[in-house]
């Protein structure tokens, strides 16, 4: 049951840190502030993973951290459907440039983190 108390409030804190930085004002027809959300919880996310293999984490922390927070920061459903609401606009060339943008930039996020913790991905 703790387990589930982990990723619970880990996730409220990550869906508040989610909220709070969605209310910084920029205003764009480009999805800045997801894109930001989803690079910073890909670095994030990296760093954690990278902490845990070195065993800097209890399997406890790990869950609230990974699961919990950056499961309820993180934002790939909105991704998914800001994506889907470009093209639909026919806005093609941005769609595409978002998708991967997002998508390779939070790759590079996740292996960044673990470098910068001292762990090879390759």
């Amino acid at each position: 049951m703790d387990k589930f108390l982990w990723v619970g409030l880990g996730g409220a804190i990550g869906s508040i840190f989610r909220y709070t930085l969605s209310l910084l004002p920029i205003k764009s027809s480009f999805p800045v502030l997801t894109l930001i959300t989803n690079l910073l919880g890909a670095f994030i996310i990296g760093v954690v993973v990278g902490l845990f293999e070195k065993q800097y984490l209890s399997s406890q922390i790990h869950l609230f951290l990974k699961t919990g927070l950056c499961g309820g920061f993180t934002t790939f459903s909105t991704f998914s459907l800001e994506t889907l609401t470009l093209l639909e606009n026919g806005m093609i060339f941005m769609a595409i440039i978002y998708a991967l943008i997002s998508v390779v930039g939070c790759i590079m996020g996740v292996y960044l983190g673990k470098m910068i913790v001292g762990i090879r991905a390759f």
